[in-house]
């Protein structure tokens, strides 16, 4: 079987380093690397400065149509504003798509599924872990439980995260709403008081350097149901980034798909 040949924007972030990490040489080829134009090491091989065994140099996204030329698949790992920046570029010049940021606000997810909807295959997904996204199966479940149990989401990441709830928080939390009925979510039962039945919780804890931990409780008058997906390190999100991409260049249909998809068929 042919590698598949990736660009990674945001290679120097968080998630882009740990994929550089995890990219095997007998699966994939790295052909591009793209990092903020602020980034002290734009124009220098990346073997130069420790991120990757590569000969690659990064480069800004001045120069992102020639990162991406050669690549099957771009895996996007940025931040909402790059991403609506770059991502309409890599849908103009026709190549496949893998989103790995959160965060957007309403009117950016819009511009984004604009941007490459019916135009190149993507796969956006607020988690790319392959357990995480078997939770949000299990979440779907809950629309055969009888009305009197409630659910709630707990998520806890690093100090540094940006967005609060996590994107996977806010998925979880449109899975239950969807099952459950839910109109309404709260991030403070202090300010909400009792709860009412429109509700779901939605609690967000940043400390230390925690990669990921989501907790959701089910709970009836008499028992309750406790389902909690740690990630232990950033790894786990790499790897299914490196999944996505390796099933997205076999897709040739361009519309937006999920992680679901990856999953539900994996002989694509």
């Amino acid at each position: 079987m042919s590698r598949t040949r990736v660009c990674i924007i945001g290679a120097t972030g968080r998630l882009g380093r740990e994929i550089l990490r995890e990219l095997n040489q007998e699966d994939f080829e790295l052909v591009g690397a793209i990092a903020s134009r602020n980034n002290s090491n734009l124009g220098m091989k990346l073997e130069a400065f420790g991120l990757a065994n590569s000969d690659v140099r990064l480069v800004s996204p001045d120069s992102l149509n020639e990162a991406v030329k050669r690549a099957d698949v771009v895996i996007s790992t940025s931040n909402p504003a790059a991403e609506v920046e770059n991502l309409p570029k890599v849908a103009g010049v026709g190549k496949r798509i893998v989103v790995g940021t959160t965060g957007f606000t309403a009117d950016q997810y819009l511009a984004i599924k604009g941007a490459v909807d019916g135009k190149v295959p993507t796969i956006i997904s607020s988690n790319f872990a392959i357990a995480m996204n078997f939770l949000y199966k299990i979440a779907e479940l809950t629309s055969s439980l009888p009305p009197q149990y409630q659910a709630s989401i707990v998520e806890s990441h690093h100090a540094g995260k940006l967005d609060s709830p996590s994107g996977t928080a806010y998925a979880l939390g449109e899975i239950l709403s969807r099952a459950m009925g839910y109109s309404t979510i709260i991030h403070d039962r202090h300010s909400a008081g009792k709860r009412k039945k429109d509700e779901l919780e939605i609690f967000s804890r940043r400390v230390g350097g925690v990669p990921g931990i989501h907790e959701v409780t089910i709970a009836g008058p008499y028992d309750m149901i406790r389902i909690e997906h740690i990630a232990f390190t950033r790894a786990a999100f790499a790897q299914g980034a490196l999944l996505a991409a390796k099933w997205l260049s076999r897709i040739s249909s361009p519309q937006i798909y999920s992680m679901g998809d990856v999953l539900s068929h994996p002989s694509n």
